[in-house]
C-alpha cells in the first residue's frame, strides 16, 4: 500500500480549502488510543463544551437575534447535539471523513454579520464554492499515532473569502474572534481527550477483568 492509498494520506483541509485566507490549528497529546480519540471526536456532544469565554461570546453573538425573536419566547437550547445532527439538521455540511483518522466539516456565510448569515453547501460543491460576498469555513477533526498507547489530536480550521470586500470585512471580525476561536478550540481538546481517556480506561479495566 503506498502513502498515497492509505486512509488519512491526504489532508481534507486541502483538499477543501488548499489555499486559505485565515487559520487556526490546534494540537493536543491525548492518553488514548487513536481508536478511542477518533470515535471520541466523531462522537462528540457539542453541548458538553463548557468555557467561561465561550458562553459569554455566544450570549453576546445571539442578542441581536433574541432581539428579533423576543416576541417568540426563548430559543430552544437542544439537549444533545453530535457531528451528525450538525450535518442533519443544520446549515453544517459533513464533508468529507476517513474513518478512524479524519473527518471535516463546513460551512458558507456572512460571519462578520451581527447576524450571521448562514448557507448551507454540499460536499460535491464546496471545494469550488465562491459566491460573491461569502465566506467558507471548513473544520478537520484528525487523530494520528503518537507511541504505542497515546495520539495526536488536531483542530485544523481554515476560512477562505470569495472576493476582496469580503475578506476585509472577516479580517477585521477576526480580529475580536480570534480568542474566542481559539478558546473553542482548547474546550474541544480537552473534552475530547477526557472521554477519550475514559473510553481507554474502560476498555483497559475490561481486558483486565477478563
Amino acid at each position: 500500500m503506498t502513502e498515497q492509498d492509505q486512509p488519512g494520506a491526504d489532508l481534507l483541509g486541502d483538499r477543501l480549502i488548499p489555499h486559505p485566507h485565515f487559520t487556526l490549528v490546534r494540537h493536543l497529546i491525548v492518553d488514548a488510543p487513536v481508536k478511542e480519540t477518533y470515535f471520541a471526536a466523531r462522537d462528540l456532544d457539542l453541548t458538553n463544551i463548557h468555557n467561561g469565554l465561550i458562553s459569554a461570546a455566544g450570549w453576546v453573538s445571539e442578542l441581536p437575534e433574541r432581539w428579533r425573536d423576543r416576541g417568540h419566547g426563548p430559543p430552544r437550547r437542544p439537549t444533545r447535539l453530535t457531528i451528525d445532527d450538525l450535518d442533519a439538521g443544520s446549515d453544517w455540511a459533513l464533508l468529507g471523513e476517513h474513518p478512524g483518522s479524519d473527518f471535516a466539516l463546513g460551512v458558507a456565510g456572512k460571519f462578520w454579520r451581527p447576524v450571521i448569515t448562514w448557507r448551507r453547501v454540499e460536499p460535491a460543491e464546496f471545494a469550488s464554492f465562491a459566491e460573491p460576498g461569502y465566506g467558507k469555513l471548513a473544520v478537520t477533526f484528525s487523530v494520528r499515532p503518537y507511541g504505542a498507547h497515546r495520539s495526536l489530536l488536531t483542530i485544523d480550521t481554515r476560512v477562505q473569502l470569495s472576493d476582496p470586500p469580503s475578506w476585509v470585512k472577516f479580517r477585521r471580525y477576526w480580529r475580536v474572534a480570534y480568542p474566542v476561536a481559539g478558546a473553542m478550540h482548547t474546550a474541544l481538546l480537552r473534552t475530547i481527550a477526557a472521554v477519550a481517556r475514559e473510553q481507554a480506561l474502560g476498555s483497559y479495566r475490561r481486558t483486565d477483568d477478563g
